[in-house]
């Protein structure tokens, strides 16, 4: 692996950095507290290409390769967690379409998911009772005719409410486990598609966590993406890159949190002198960028193996792994050292500390990711 980033990475990467300081960070304060959707901060991320970083050229996408995304990812996430994670599922419902779908289906919705046609794509994979399991999932579809029906429920929808297309998953197969189950393009107000109400969330509050409902929810035949029984295998692809998406958006929370501590420790005296210059927190704030540089640096090699098209289930599980369970120590020392400021928000650190927990949850849990690397050890 090369460490040096070439000039179109930096050129993806300090555009990504521009926007989230100048765009971005001032208004996510006020977005948070009111759990406003960022509608067209999302709209000029579309625009400049970050919408599909990783997509052919071909299809609206930058081409840019999954290092860039990484770098693009985490440097959105230090603006603003909640537009991260947005740009994140679209990337990877962009992807996952070049991936497995029809030419048709590539040049019909892929370059509206890059260029801001569609606001956001959604993935609905989870269920109620089917998170860490999803061959469990008990929503159905059944061909009639030239058309699909899709009926069951789906939860934790990120952008679920405002998506122009959602890639859902449905078992078309009960008896056959998890080579029944198939994936479908349902576009955004199909009838049928019931969307409920945003969750009250922890953290992202800008971004929309949604239940869905499909009731009778007809879609065409060619909406099928990939070939029927292949649905199980296209999102654990998906979910591979997804986890290199997630470390990088835990990697640019935990930058911000650092940048916070460092600033307020120089700023911040007691007993006559900044209280960096105490062991005490100096210590602090030496493990923290330790651990997120080693962190960045797993994120970037699975990128880079995504990238040359080799086998990188094991590498992005690690990164996600340790990415986010690091990421949240930081967010909670960058609290620490704030004292009583970090705990209102008044201080972003308390927004970062809420904001990365969920990153060892979603995208597979912290348990999952070290199943899937320990059955990787031991193939």
């Amino acid at each position: 692996m090369d460490f040096e980033l070439n000039e179109l990475q930096i050129a993806i990467r300090d555009t990504a950095r521009k926007f989230a300081e100048e765009r971005l960070a001032p208004g996510a304060r006020e977005r948070d507290r009111q759990e406003i959707f960022p509608r067209e901060e999302i709209l000029e991320m579309a625009r400049l290409g970050l919408m599909g970083v990783n997509v052919p050229e071909a299809y609206g996408g930058a081409q840019a390769g999954a290092v860039a995304y990484s770098l693009a990812l985490t440097e959105i996430a230090r603006g603003d967690a909640s537009a991260a994670v947005t740009m994140g599922v679209t990337n990877m419902c962009a992807e996952l379409i070049c991936a497995a779908g029809t030419e048709e289906q590539k040049r019909k919705y892929v370059p509206r998911l890059t260029s801001g046609g569609y606001v956001a794509g959604a993935f609905a994979l989870s269920e109620p009772h089917a998170g860490s399991d999803p061959a469990s999932m008990t929503t159905r579809a059944e061909r009639k005719g030239d058309r699909w029906v899709l009926n069951g429920a789906k939860q934790w929808i990120t952008s679920g409410d405002v998506a122009g297309l959602l890639v859902v998953w449905a078992k078309t197969d009960p008896s056959a486990g998890s080579k029944g189950i198939s994936c479908f393009l349902v576009e955004g107000g199909t009838p049928g598609l019931v969307v409920g109400k945003p969750e009250a969330k922890m953290g992202l509050r800008a971004s929309h966590t949604v239940p869905l409902l499909f009731e009778n929810c007809e879609i065409p035949a060619e909406n099928l993406l990939g070939a029927e029984g292949e649905g199980f295998k296209w999102a654990m692809r998906a979910l591979d890159g997804g986890r290199i998406g997630i470390a990088s958006q835990a990697i640019g929370i935990a930058q911000a949190a650092l940048e916070a501590s460092i600033a307020y420790a120089k700023e911040r005296k007691a007993f006559g002198r900044p209280i960096a210059e105490f062991q005490a927190i100096a210590f602090k704030l030496a493990d923290m960028k330790t651990q997120l540089e080693a962190a960045r640096w797993l994120t970037l090699r699975a990128a880079w193996m995504k990238e040359q098209g080799m086998r990188f289930t094991r590498e992005a599980s690690m990164a996600k792994l340790f990415a986010s369970e690091a990421a949240n120590r930081i967010a909670a020392e960058a609290v620490q050292i704030h004292g009583g400021y970090g705990y209102v928000d008044e201080f972003p650190v308390e927004r970062h500390l809420r904001d990365v927990r969920v990153t060892t949850i979603y995208e597979g849990t912290s348990e999952i990711q070290r199943v899937v690397i320990a059955r990787e050890l031991l193939r």
